[in-house]
Formats: C-alpha cells, structure tokens, sequence
C-alpha cells in the first residue's frame, strides 16, 4: 500500500455497513474511488453488502470470504458493528450483556481474524501495511451506569487492538477511534427502557466520526488511538488518567438526577435510585420492554 493510505483503488471491507455510520462511510469512500463492500445483519446486493452473523464463527469466514473475492484482495477493515443494550453490572450475563459483549468485541475480533491473511497477503516491506480501524468508544474509559457490557466490550476492543498491533505492527497498521455520544440508532434499546443519553453527556455528531475514519484510512502515519473531536480527546485523556476524579463527579451526577426522579421509569434503574437515594421506585416502575436488538450488530 502506497505511504500515502488508502485511496482510490484501495480495497475496504467495512462491518456494520448499513448503519449510522457504516453507511456515510461506505458512500464517501465510493465517492473517492475507493472499493468497498459491508458486511451487515441484513444484506443488500445493490449496496454490495453481505448478509452476516458476526457472532457466528462459520458465518464469518463465509461472508469475508466472499469480501475478499469480489475485491481482488483486501487493503483495510473498518469495524463500526455494535449494539448497545442496557444492562445492570450485578444483574445475569443472559442474554443482553453476552450478546453485547459478543457482538461488539468477539464480532470484530472474529472479522479481524478472518481478514487478517487477506490484509497481510503480498505486503512485505515498510509503506506497504494494511490497516485495520477499530471503531470503539469513550465509554471504554468513561464508564456510566447500565453500559457495564457495552463499557467491557470497547475497552476489550481497545486492548485486542493493542495486542494486534504488538503480534503484527510490522505489516498493519492498527488504529482505534474513540466516539462520544452520538444520536445513532445504537441508542434506541436504552430510550425504550427509558435511559435515554440525550441532555446528559455531550453531543458529537456522525460526520466528526465518519471523518475521523477516514482521515485515520488516509493518512500516511495512522494514529495509533484518536478521538473524534478536541472535546472527546479531552475527556479521553481525562478518563485514562484522572479515573478517580471522573468517576466521583459521575456518581455525584447521578445522585443528583435520581434525587430529581430522572431515573424513576427505568425498570433497570431501580436499585441504583435506592442505593443512591433511599428511595424505592419498584412501584412506579413499568414492566420492561424487550428491545429489538439484533445479534449480528449493526445499530452503530
């Protein structure tokens, strides 16, 4: 690959291809010359994305596979698939933070190994690496409640990238993109069990993302880690290295909203309004609905 990244010609498989960002990336990618097909939970000819289970070992080698057939060859992975189901960090692991955890870490881990021979084929020698783009998120170090699963995950992602780069950094380049909060359909299992994010963490928005990715695929020197925006780095650097204070203005935040009875609808939210407050909303609480989130990830 030519020092200067990914350009047109290149050849870029991008996971979660028809979500909130997949889809914005795939078209400016196409609109540079760029090959590319996605890998999604539903397919889509036309938009030559291939239907696939990311959590599903067979399905993946399958759907890569055929990737790498109708490129001639791989160049860059772009991992945006995830989902983002809400779950309570004592509460079981079945179904919804196994799932998250499977979809958003061991999906892009399990893509990653099945392109890997593909990215590294026939590229021996500096400026010749392929890339591999992990999209994970500030929340793999600025952790929230009801986020334990989807928190585990991005900073599992973080730390596979890490490994990924130390066992092949000679012949990829690994970079990893840390997104704030961003009004995608990822959000919609937490707003159906009233724990919505909007009004309360600050807001970026999908071209800061989408851009980042793309600056990140074009550069002669990827970033190894990158945030979206300077607020994002920011906030970052502070959840790395400032992990105590964060954590103590998070909590004195929460107490303070369940205080207000912003959490009291939440099925999810109702011990943590007790222990934070004194408080016992079980009776107001609603039934749960069952967010519709599918096991392959593509909310992103």
């Amino acid at each position: 690959m030519a020092a200067t990244g990914i350009t047109a010609g290149h050849r870029v498989l991008v996971t979660g291809a028809a979500g909130g960002f997949g889809a914005p990336t795939v078209d400016r990618l196409r609109a540079q010359g760029v090959h590319v097909v996605g890998i999604d939970r539903v397919g889509d000819a036309r938009e030559s994305i291939i239907a696939c289970d990311i959590t599903d070992d067979q399905a993946v080698d399958a759907a890569v596979l055929e990737a790498v057939t109708r490129l001639g060859g791989l160049d860059a992975v772009v991992h945006y698939a995830g989902i983002g189901t809400p779950n309570d960090a004592g509460g079981p692991l079945h179904p919804d933070a196994m799932r998250v955890i499977d979809v958003n870490l061991l999906g892009a881990w399990r893509v990653t190994a099945a392109a890997l021979p593909s990215l590294l084929d026939g590229r021996p020698g500096r400026g010749q690496r392929a890339r591999v783009v992990f999209v994970s998120s500030e929340l793999a170090y600025l952790t929230l409640p009801f986020v334990s699963a989807y928190s585990v995950a991005k900073r599992g992602m973080t730390a596979y990238a890490d490994a990924l780069r130390l066992e092949y950094g000679t012949e990829l380049h690994v970079s990893t993109v840390y997104p704030g909060y961003v009004a995608t359909p990822i959000h919609d299992a937490g707003r159906e069990v009233g724990l919505a994010l909007e009004g309360q963490v600050r807001r970026e928005e999908v071209d800061d993302i989408v851009g980042t990715v793309l600056r990140t695929l074009g550069a002669a020197r990827p970033p190894r880690d990158t945030a979206g925006t300077f607020g994002g780095a920011l906030e970052l650097f502070a959840g790395r290295h400032f992990p105590g204070v964060v954590g103590a203005a998070v909590v004195n935040r929460l107490r303070k909203r369940a205080a207000a009875g912003h959490f009291d609808t939440s099925p999810i939210a109702a011990g943590l309004v007790r222990r934070l407050t004194g408080r016992d909303v079980t009776a107001a609480v609603p039934p749960a609905p069952q967010p519709a989130s599918s096991p392959e990830g593509s909310n992103r």
